[in-house]
């Protein structure tokens, strides 16, 4: 009841601060794209032409005639990316930031990503139309749902084969045959580590996969290797969502490419949205920071905090420490008996191979029509057309693969459809949600309120990418959704930097890597609870042990953030990162010795 209290206490103060807000503003006449030129900021700009068809009478030749100056008319030619409601007080000011300030607060109160979404969209909608309520029903459904679920259905369709693929997958019987060979193949503790790491680096197409998968398969290894479960579940945790954010196939990858669509478009970069995710891979510290810190304990033989305890009672024969064995009901099916190892890894490399095929297909390499060189076409190509594309085309021979090898039936292939298909309805609702949030804030103009107010911030973009950080750090921790908290930030981010420049790339970086921390730290977090299940242990000795090596990764990565924003070279700062990382790591080691001593 006190909660419910305070949540619907927020709700009315946040409502009562736009209100008040709301007459101290100044009044502003907006106009759509068919008068846009004759104001002289950002928001009177045509994205479409940018300017070009622009004339000294202040009409747009480009867009004329295509919207009038009605301000209920769409443009045809730049399909309303420059239009807005008329005398409404709220674009381009402070006002255009609250609906995800609203979201963001009520997803810290309440824990509850889904709801807090919708709330930002509904009170965007209410600010875009002067609270208008028809207007504003009209607004949720057509500007931000409709226009999120329409946008985004190439990466629905792409999510939903990814769930479908990992189902066949373990009803197939690769995933257990992969446990079998591991067990007979692999006997130290060196050995079992690492080889939980690579099977986890391995399976980068979805956390989920990667963590019911790995804790299935290598938990009779790492059992027999004396590790402990709560060291298993941090390998686990420690390469799912990782792996993910910095593989540019993957389900993560499809949703962090449909956020920044819109808003690399209205900011005029020419990069694809796939093309500027993996320019931002090399500044993603935390992912990449995790990989180095995982291989240096594992050589090293160091364990410190309460995974030390953990390791060393493993060591004697107790495995948990803490409790017991957790039975999940989250668990891998075993599938068929005569499965191999290859039937989990050949769908995985056609996977790979044939998507590539079909992102560079789509972006002309085949055809000529783009810059004709493979790496041109990767960054001129549409994600939300080639990885459905190759997705299916994969999911197809999959299916054939199996049957020919007599592993599945067709029913038994049928049913795995809706199998995949409610494995993947979260990230489809949150993607939903948060496409819809970024819709609206585009809306209300929240890009050239942000670029204006930080154009004269000199020096202090320079730090941004630090602070972004540690507010996705934040906001992932307390909400436990790392795609809800870029779906959030990515939109604000993009339109703090100049498009295009290293900058924004690095604050970009900063936000997905920031997401992932506190996604990794959050003992909430969908995938730090799959972990815990896949490794089937106790979850509070898998938040509490994975807590301090998470934290020297999150606090490495911040200083290699302030060092981006000043070098802007991702090598110099991965490498000096990676060096610091080590040295901490000594560090500890030897004041963790002395206390023993």
């Amino acid at each position: 009841m006190k909660r419910k209290i305070t949540i619907f206490a927020t709700v009315a103060l946040l409502l009562v601060a736009v209100v008040v807000c709301s007459f101290t503003l100044k009044k502003t006449t907006l106009v759509d794209c068919g008068d846009c030129v004759d104001g002289t900021s950002y928001a009177y700009t045509c994205v479409d032409c940018e300017g070009e068809g622009e004339t000294d009478d202040g009409v747009c030749a480009v867009c004329e005639g295509h919207g009038g100056t009605e301000a209920v008319g769409t443009c045809e030619t730049c399909n309303g990316a420059t239009e807005v409601v008329a005398d409404s007080p709220y674009y381009a000011t402070f006002m255009s930031l609250m609906p995800a300030l609203i979201a963001i607060v009520l997803a810290l109160i309440t824990k509850e990503v889904y709801s807090s979404l919708f709330i930002g969209i509904v009170c965007g909608a209410l600010f875009a139309t002067n609270f208008n309520p028809v207007a504003t029903l009209d607004t949720i459904l057509e500007d931000a749902l409709i226009a999120a679920v329409s946008g985004t259905a190439g990466i629905f369709v792409f999510l939903v084969v990814l769930g479908i693929l990992v189902a066949l997958i373990n009803k197939a019987g690769g995933s257990a045959a992969f446990g079998r060979w591991a067990a007979t193949h692999i006997k130290s503790r060196v050995g079992a580590s690492l080889s939980t790491f690579v099977l986890g680096v391995l399976i980068f197409i979805d956390d989920y996969f990667n963590c019911l998968t790995v804790g299935s398969v290598m938990r009779p290894v790492t059992d027999r290797a004396k590790i402990s479960r709560a060291k298993l579940a941090y390998l686990i945790d420690a390469t799912a969502a990782p792996i993910c954010m910095i593989a540019p196939i993957s389900s993560w990858a499809a949703a962090v490419s449909e956020y920044t669509s819109g808003v690399v478009d209205a900011a005029g970069n020419e990069v694809s949205e796939l093309g500027l995710f993996v320019r931002a891979i090399p500044y993603n510290l935390y992912s990449l920071l995790t990989f180095v810190f995982i291989i240096a304990i594992v050589l090293m033989k160091l364990d410190y905090g309460p995974m030390r305890r953990h390791e060393r009672n493993a060591l004697g024969g107790d495995l948990f420490t803490n409790g017991g064995e957790v039975v999940s009901n989250e668990e891998v099916e075993k599938g068929n008996s005569r499965g191999r190892v290859i039937d989990l890894l050949l769908p995985i490399l056609v996977l790979i191979v044939v998507a590539v095929i079909a992102l560079v297909y789509v972006g002309g390499f085949f055809g000529g029509d783009k810059d004709g060189d493979f790496i041109g076409a990767f960054g001129n190509t549409d994600a939300t057309v080639g990885l459905p594309l190759g997705g299916i085309l994969v999911l197809v021979l999959t299916v054939l693969y199996f049957i020919c090898r007599r592993l599945v039936t067709f029913k038994e292939a049928m049913a795995c459809i809706p199998k995949g298909f409610i494995a993947m309805v979260p990230a489809i609702l949150i993607l939903t949600m948060a496409t819809g949030l970024k819709e609206i804030t585009g809306l209300l103009g929240s890009d050239a309120f942000v670029e204006g107010a930080l154009a004269n911030a000199g020096a202090l973009h320079n730090f941004l990418p630090a602070i972004i950080f540690l507010v996705a750090c934040a906001i992932a921790f307390a909400t436990g959704t790392s795609w809800g908290t870029f779906g959030i930030l990515i939109p604000i981010v993009l339109s703090v930097f100049p498009a295009g420049s290293e900058l924004m790339i690095i604050g970009m970086s900063a936000c997905l890597a920031g997401a992932v921390c506190g996604d990794h730290c959050s003992p909430i977090s969908d995938t730090t609870i799959m972990s815990s299940a896949g490794a089937q242990c106790e979850h509070v000795n898998h938040v509490s042990t994975q807590l301090p090596y998470a934290l020297t990764v999150a606090a490495v990565s911040f200083v290699g953030y302030i060092l981006a924003g000043f070098v802007q070279d991702p090598w110099i700062v991965l490498a000096a990162s990676a060096v610091l990382l080590v040295v901490v790591l000594f560090a500890i080691r030897v004041v963790t010795n002395k206390k023993e001593a």
